[in-house]
């Protein structure tokens, strides 16, 4: 999996269309393995993107839970707290 790529279900505040495109972006970056696509491919390239914007929206959308949102501060604070004891020496 991506590392960049976040969860976006069930966050407080909502998810925006910029975390989508982020997502669907570095998605499409990994399965090509291109950062940036050449002239020939950039068309391709940016379908694929969109398409699976749409499949993104779409299936937060449809999801569902009983869970509480949670919030990005909170995420924030454990993504830290794995990276300090990733890294502590």
């Amino acid at each position: 999996m991506c590392r960049n790529i976040v969860p976006l279900f069930n966050l407080e505040p909502a998810v925006t269309e910029e975390e989508v495109q982020a997502a669907a972006l570095q998605f499409v970056r990994k399965v090509s393995g291109y950062r940036q696509p050449s002239q020939a491919n950039q068309v391709a390239f940016d379908r694929a993107v969109a398409e699976i914007a749409g499949s993104v929206r779409t299936l937060l959308n449809e999801l569902v839970t009983a869970q509480s949102p949670r919030t990005r501060a909170d995420m924030a604070a454990k993504a830290q707290a794995r990276a300090r004891r990733r890294y502590s020496s």
